[in-house]
């Protein structure tokens, strides 16, 4: 037996260790704290750290005392910091332990173990450095800065970060704008002098007819608008009939009947807009994993739909799909309590590029893709980003840069989920279409890879994907993007702080009138970007810049265009060497190919299985869910080690991907690419086509974006839609052609007689019938 001597150094030791945790708490508590105990009062409440709570392996965010969250933390501060103070064993609280992806340059990225560590320690007297989850990070995420609670000094630091940043980005502002304006001098003159000669310039615009054949509609609405509102204020109807005759557009039959009219100012309200195309728009306040309040709104037909009360729009939990997540249509929430089985409509969630909100999906009319989409008969809901034209924390102030501590990935893992969260919830959808354009694109194919969050995979029936963004284009190569590029990151943050990028803009925003605003941000974004707008109505140009630029932080904009991440990489989940070793092994089997006498077999292969690469730039992908992967799956595959280095694993969505054909800014032909070499066995390409001529925008601004686009979109959606859910929802407009053809594949699925010639030859024929008017008047 053990001496009592022993025994009773054992209970000291323990005693000792317990105390030197306590110590080790209460320290690392203060510093993950929101205030410092000084700073608290009965105002703040208790603002000390008490656990430190794992969203993914890599994302951890602190809990404070009075319940609410802090995020910017860092791996190695984040520990089990109530485990280790109360002496309880963290096994069953242990970090999400997402998935990894080993790179073909050797390095691993996503969370794991580090070398000699079987696992996290779960003993509660380890050194804090053990009871955290090790991690290794892709090298395009790199740690973000940690900022601590706003001491003295910190605070001197902070506002001399803000001092430098508002005198230098302005500088680096007007630089830009000096710039789009001498570019702009040659244009000018080339219209003047066109004008002299007695010319109308705008007739060289590819859509000058159908502008000015627009431009009449919008004039004539405009006075049966005046004129309806006469007769109503004087209460009598005896005009009635003349004003039907004279062009009066609205009637009492009609699905949607607009609420505003008249002049059109330039506004920066979708609610505005929704009801001039007889639409309504309500805002929902979604809570994020780490505390951010963003928002999410709802476009509805007021004809059918209540507006939700205020009660119902505010935030939920942070913690995204609960166990008692709703799901078969079956909600109580706002948009799912509303319809009965048979009559809902399929939930479709929208988000935006870089620099602007939700709205820039909502500024042409009718042919807006938001507006075209609900009026379709799909429930909409535009998501949009943290901060955005509000930034808004449950705990933090515009002023700490703790707020302002995040790039792409955490719009990815962390607003991306919420928002789903939110509308499912509300819909009580098992799943939803994901519609993404541009950087909206680049968070969610973030979002998925197998080392971030795929889990959300599970909740999206089909992510469309317009102008794609996971490779650089060439316009990264432009001077003012290189000087970026080339400075440190911390002269990148004395130039544009560690708080909003060029919040200079925002003011603008709110003091110019909208028109010339609207003017001078198309000039600085064309420079910028390398676009114009030949393809856009241009008598709505200026609303379409009324929801653009939107707070974002200066974080993300490094990640974007500073020295470490996507302009070094040019590529937004592998690095240089990656994509060097990929082009040597695609010129290795276009050699071999070439040898062996395969390669026109294989190429009429590929354009079978793969569309996009026809000869057609503007063929479209016919295939319905699920038939392109099968077909690709079926290939002899040449090397089979690819899935070992894809991005994404088995829980990935179908994929629908519209590039543009013309566009600088990104290569979406090389993310085609991508596919087409089968580097990603686990996702479905059920529908690609690239849009010869298209810039950037034009696949949701242009004025035949709806017919190369929007309609192929609202087809898709409807075509990966499960059996279940299209029970429970109405046909889509446009999309009936669609249905019967699933009603026409369950009949003879469930004759259970097999398929015999004739069978398989209608089905062949039947699918062609419906892709071909499901193109109609797509190809120029």
């Amino acid at each position: 037996m053990p001496s009592l001597t022993t025994v009773k150094q054992k209970v000291e030791d323990k005693a000792d260790s317990k105390t030197q945790a306590a110590i080790e708490f209460a320290h690392q508590a203060e510093r993950l704290a929101q205030y410092s105990p000084s700073q608290e009062d009965e105002f703040t409440g208790s603002t000390q750290a008490v656990e430190a709570k794992f969203i993914t392996g890599q994302d951890p965010v602190v809990e404070t005392a009075d319940g609410g969250r802090l995020p910017a933390v860092p791996i190695e501060e984040a520990n089990r910091l109530r485990d280790i103070f109360d002496d309880r064993d963290s096994s069953p609280n242990e970090p999400v332990q997402n998935g990894t992806q080993e790179a073909k340059d050797g390095s691993i990225h996503g969370a794991r173990p580090s070398d000699g560590e079987s696992k996290q320690s779960t003993n509660p007297e380890a050194p804090l450095r053990q009871a955290v989850l090790s991690s290794r990070t892709n090298p395009l995420f790199p740690p973000l800065p940690m900022y601590g609670s706003p001491t003295l000094l910190r605070s001197i630091q902070y506002w001399s970060f803000r001092a430098s940043s508002a005198i230098l980005s302005l500088c680096f502002l007007m630089v830009i704008i000096l710039g789009a304006a001498f570019t702009s001098i040659p244009l000018a003159w080339k219209h003047v002098w066109i004008r002299l000669k007695l010319q109308n310039p705008n007739k060289r615009r590819p859509f000058f007819q159908e502008e000015e054949r627009r431009k009449r509609a919008r004039r004539d609405a405009e006075k049966a608008w005046k004129r309806k509102k006469y007769q109503e204020r004087r209460g009598s109807d005896s005009n009635k009939a003349d004003a039907d005759n004279e062009g009066e557009e609205w009637k009492d039959t009609d699905e949607f009947v607009p609420l505003e009219g008249g002049p059109d100012p330039i506004v920066c309200d979708v609610g505005y807009y929704a009801r001039r195309v007889g639409l309504g728009c309500e805002i929902f306040d979604v809570q994020t994993e780490d505390d951010f309040i963003i928002e999410l709104w709802h476009l509805y037909n007021p004809r059918e739909y209540q507006h939700a009360s205020s009660a119902k729009r505010a935030p939920h939990s942070p913690d995204v799909f609960p166990a008692n997540f709703a799901a078969n249509g079956s909600a109580h929430g706002a948009s799912g309590s509303q319809y009965r089985p048979g009559d809902k409509k399929y939930p479709i969630l929208l988000i935006h590029g870089l620099l602007q909100s939700a709205g820039a999906y909502c500024t042409n009319d009718d042919d807006s893709l938001a507006f075209f989409l609900a009026k379709s008969g799909y429930d909409v809901w535009l998501g949009n980003n943290r901060c955005g034209f509000k930034p808004r924390h449950n705990l933090l102030k515009y002023s700490d840069p703790r707020m302002w501590a995040w790039n792409i990935r955490q719009m990815g893992v962390m607003d991306l989920p919420a928002l789903i969260s939110r509308v499912l919830s509300e819909t009580g959808f098992e799943k939803l279409a994901l519609i993404a354009h541009s950087q909206g694109t680049t968070q969610t194919l973030v979002a998925l890879a197998k080392e971030q969050r795929p889990d959300i995979g599970n909740k999206i029936s089909v992510f469309c994907a317009l102008a794609p963004a996971a490779y650089a284009g060439p316009l990264i190569g432009k001077i003012y993007f290189k000087f970026m590029r080339v400075i440190s990151p911390g002269l990148f943050r004395a130039m544009f702080g560690i708080h909003a990028f060029i919040p200079f803009m925002m003011s603008m925003h709110s003091i110019l009138p909208g028109g010339f605003y609207g003017a001078m941000g198309y000039r600085v974004f064309s420079f910028l970007f390398n676009w114009t707008d030949d393809r856009w109505e241009r008598d709505l140009r200026d609303r379409m810049f009324q929801f653009a630029p939107v707070y974002v932080s200066a974080e993300s904009m490094r990640w974007w265009l500073g020295r470490e991440c996507f302009a070094r990489q040019k590529c937004i989940l592998a690095t240089r060497e990656e994509k060097k070793i990929e082009d040597r092994e695609d010129e290795d089997e276009d050699r071999e190919r070439a040898r062996s006498g395969e390669e026109s077999s294989s190429e009429d292969e590929d354009e079978s299985a793969h569309p996009h690469l026809s000869s057609d730039p503007n063929q479209a992908s016919p295939l319905g869910p699920h038939q392109d992967k099968g077909k690709r799956t079926t290939r002899t595959r040449r090397n089979t080690d690819r899935s070992r280095y894809a991005w994404y694993g088995p829980q990935t969505p179908p994929f629908a991907l519209w590039v543009c054909g013309a566009d600088d800014l990104v290569d979406g032909r090389r993310l085609l690419r991508r596919f087409e070499r089968d580097r990603e066995p686990h996702v479905d390409v059920v529908h690609a086509k690239i849009i010869e001529g298209y810039e950037h925008l034009d696949v949701i601004w242009a004025m035949d974006s709806i017919e190369k686009v929007g309609k192929e979109v609202r087809e898709v959606i409807w075509r990966t839609a499960s059996e279940d859910a299209r029970k429970l929802c109405r046909t889509p407009k446009g999309c009936e052609d669609i249905e019967e053809f699933h009603k026409r594949d369950e009949w003879r699925e469930s004759a259970n007689t097999g398929l015999d010639a004739s069978a398989g030859e209608w089905s062949e024929k039947r699918r062609e019938q419906v892709s071909r008017r499901g193109r109609k008047g797509i190809v120029n």
